[in-house]
């Protein structure tokens, strides 16, 4: 019975013990405020998911961010979805990011929260970056349109390459009259 009750003061002991003192010291953990009203206007976020057809191609996520009344101080950078993150490029009067996803799988898998990924997002919401004055700011979207999944058949979609011309290009020399 006594080494019972020893046994008991032991582990009620050890509980408040472990309680109280912890191993490490508390990590300082980073808050991030997010900007609520902006110098900007952001019209509904829409994204839609896609598959390559070759094995390198992998599957992502293009984002459609229609922004308006933008000032000359502001200069958007990066865009947080789905524990994906991703350049965000103006084109056609709005910004667009291509979020590629590290799986080599051929269906979308939403993947594992990197551990340096600064935020804990639901999957119809993501974070636009940007500078304003210098300052880096963000400004969180909590409703996302989804549009139905596309197919590349020749590898994933890139938004940062345009072809200069439409015409072919040949490497051939034209003959001179001489």
């Amino acid at each position: 019975m006594k080494l019972l009750k020893k046994a008991c003061y032991a582990i009620v002991f050890t509980g408040i013990f472990a309680t109280t003192f912890q191993c490490a010291s508390p990590k300082e953990v980073a808050t991030t405020t997010f900007e609520q009203p902006t110098s900007f206007t952001v019209k509904p976020v829409s994204f839609q998911e896609w598959y390559a057809g070759i094995k390198v191609g992998g599957t992502g996520i293009n984002v459609f961010v229609p922004i308006s009344d933008v000032k000359e101080n502001v200069v958007f950078k990066d865009i947080y979805f789905r524990n994906l993150k991703g350049k965000l490029v103006k084109e056609e009067g709005k910004y667009v990011a291509v979020l590629k996803n590290p799986s080599t799988n051929y269906t979308f898998q939403k993947p594992e929260k990197p551990a340096d990924y600064p935020f804990t997002l639901n999957d119809n919401e993501c974070v636009l970056s940007y500078t304003e004055n210098g300052q880096i700011k963000y400004y969180k979207i909590t409703s996302l349109n989804e549009y139905a999944g596309t197919y590349y058949e020749n590898g994933h979609p890139s938004i940062y390459t345009k072809s200069g011309s439409e015409g072919m290009a040949s490497l051939d020399e034209e003959e001179s009259d001489n």
